[in-house]
């Protein structure tokens, strides 16, 4: 079991995938061309995701779902929707946050500050504060990065289509901010069956009080 699921997490890591959201079965057809992969990895750190929701501007405001410090729902809101300059991003966030947000990066696995957290709290983007996932649905998926079975509201992410490397997967962003912070497979636990493998760096932990 511990080498199934190491060998998932080097697979979404060099980016192999299939055109829906790949399935156990795949993971394990698509291995032997894993380490082709590899090589790419680094092409892909720097080649910002093209994110755009159907239907939905890129520049007006958003309609979200508001969450306290504490995990209590507030209620939905229409907020404008974050824009800033690559310096202001640049400026604002470390250099590992900036390449994952902004460049579509992915953090080496067992690496970030959340992938082994096992606090109760909240995640908010790094950028934009906005709520995206809680501990009460976080997981250990054995990958190295904190996974969760579903955000805290769908209204406050964005799920498109990933397709670099000419595969497709399911890339998830913050709908305020437009972050990107890591993608989701189907080989979660129940009762989704959904696994968010997000990036430590594209979060912020706020733990309940």
């Amino acid at each position: 079991m511990t080498d199934h699921r190491q060998e998932q997490s080097d697979l979404q890591m060099t980016g192999a995938t299939h055109t829906q959201r790949p399935s156990r079965r795949t993971f394990l057809a698509t291995a032997a061309g894993a380490c082709g992969a590899v090589a790419l990895w680094s092409l892909h750190k720097s080649s910002p995701l093209a994110v755009e929701a159907k239907g939905e501007s890129q520049t007006g405001p958003v309609t979200l779902i508001q969450f306290s410090d504490a995990g209590k729902k507030i209620g939905k809101v229409t907020v404008p929707r974050v824009v800033k300059t690559d310096a202001e991003w640049k400026q604002q966030l470390s250099p590992i946050s900036y390449d994952v947000t902004r460049h579509a990066g992915t953090e080496r696995a067992y690496t970030g500050n959340s992938w082994d957290l096992h606090d109760r709290g909240l995640f908010r983007c790094i950028c934009c504060d906005n709520a995206i996932f809680t501990s009460d649905t976080k997981f250990d998926s054995g990958t190295g990065w904190p996974s969760f079975w579903m955000p805290i509201a769908k209204e406050n992410i964005i799920e498109n289509t990933d397709s670099t490397f000419g595969m497709d997967r399911t890339a998830v962003s913050c709908r305020q901010c437009d972050a990107h912070l890591g993608h989701v497979f189907d080989d979660g636990p129940r009762p989704t069956g959904l696994r968010y493998c997000m990036n430590s760096a594209a979060m912020r932990f706020v733990k309940f009080a």
